[in-house]
């Protein structure tokens, strides 16, 4: 896979994913403006999550059967509709319909990763997962900083419009720069969806899969519940001044880009355990941010790195362990990362209102330590099979 391939999957991932997460830095002027009350503006990052999750059970297994450039550019094309819709809701209800849109078609970012997998020797395998996955780590919190500044000049609507009209235009791009992929439609999509339900029994896959609810469930307890505390007493900053934190967090994922190369090296275990370990460490320096920002801002950048070295590893080692329907395999891996997402989203911005930022930390923190204990009780039993499979990928 060459580089300018590698470059336009990760662009892909990056604008996909913002849109997802473009409403995290601006809850509160946005609830506000849709007539929301507080304790329900987390259901405008957890609509989009419910929306993506649909879409990977029902669109990703699509790249198994068809042109995954066809698909790219399609999704591409609806993603900018979702963003569109959104920017112009006039009330919550149609927001949310906007949101949900958005969420369904985000789902090209699994498309495009199991392009990349696809596309790649084994022995560059999680190199270029690292690579195109960095994608969306840039998405998620660079989005934020971006998203957060256009609030501060337009409002939380020019943020959407702003990403509506960039997945337009990189879904023309992507037609014409990124290589046809004419796929096998013998087993049609029935199959592959009966394929897809069949993983869910796997221990390997399912293990993984665990490790994701969990891990996600964390990640999106902080990314989505961090603007309230930050907008409040004693440090009220601006949506642009709370958007300048997915700059710590992106330089912690940024960091973990290697963690490719390490489960190409066999480590994916190793790595998965040491991540998870530093997450949970994570979370007793992000509950200082009561009245410190610079060590809130040191555990954000552990955070993203030890989030993004476990994604990668997740998803080096499934897509070694089923190299014949990487679509399926990433689609479905990812269900547990959107149901994790919107219940760390949903479920911080109601413990903030009714306790505070301790209930919501106290959240991450034990939702971070059941990721390590469910690395911990199946390791014993997958690792060996891991190792099989990743060492014949």
């Amino acid at each position: 896979m060459g580089r300018g391939t590698r470059l336009v999957l990760a662009v892909v991932c990056a604008v996909a994913v913002a849109g997802v997460y473009a409403g995290q830095p601006v809850l509160g002027p946005m609830g506000t403006d849709l007539g929301m009350a507080r304790d329900s503006v987390g259901w405008l990052v957890a609509v989009g999550q419910l929306g993506y999750l649909a879409g990977l059970v029902l669109l990703v297994p699509l790249g198994d059967l068809l042109d995954r450039r066809a698909l790219v550019a399609g999704h591409l094309g609806v993603l900018a509709v979702g963003l569109a819709v959104t920017a112009v809701a006039p009330v919550a209800w149609v927001a949310f319909g906007g949101l949900a849109v958005t969420g369904l078609s985000a789902v090209v970012v699994q498309t495009a990763v199991a392009y990349a997998a696809a596309l790649s020797p084994p022995h560059e395998r999680g190199r270029n997962l690292g690579v195109v996955t960095s994608g969306v780590v840039v998405g998620i919190l660079g989005g934020r900083v971006v998203t957060g500044a256009v609030a501060d000049l337009w409002g939380w609507r020019g943020g959407y419009l702003a990403l509506a009209v960039s997945a337009g235009v990189l879904g023309v791009l992507a037609l014409t720069a990124l290589p046809a992929d004419v796929r096998d439609r013998g087993r049609g999509y029935g199959r592959v969806l009966r394929s897809l339900g069949r993983l869910f029994g796997q221990p390997v896959f399912l293990g993984r899969g665990l490790i994701a609810f969990f891990l996600f469930a964390s990640f999106g307890a902080f990314w989505s519940g961090m603007a309230l505390p930050l907008a409040a007493e004693p440090w009220r900053l601006s949506e642009g001044q709370v958007g300048l934190f997915g700059l710590a967090g992106l330089a912690g994922a940024l960091g973990a880009a290697r963690s490719g190369r390490w489960g190409d090296a066999g480590h994916a275990g190793r790595v998965t355990g040491v991540a998870l370990v530093l997450l949970v460490g994570s979370w007793l320096v992000i509950g200082q941010l009561g009245w410190s920002l610079v060590l809130a801002a040191v555990g954000v950048i552990v955070l993203d790195f030890a989030v993004q070295a476990v994604h990668v590893s997740n998803q080096h080692t499934l897509t070694s362990a089923y190299p014949d329907r990487t679509s399926s395999t990433i689609g479905g891996y990812m269900v547990f990362y959107s149901l994790g997402s919107a219940f760390g989203a949903a479920a911080t911005t109601a413990l903030f209102d009714s306790a505070g930022w301790p209930a919501s930390t106290a959240l991450g923190a034990g939702l971070a330590l059941c990721a390590l204990a469910t690395w911990a009780l199946t390791r014993r039993t997958t690792s060996r099979r891991e190792r099989h499979l990743v060492g014949s990928g």
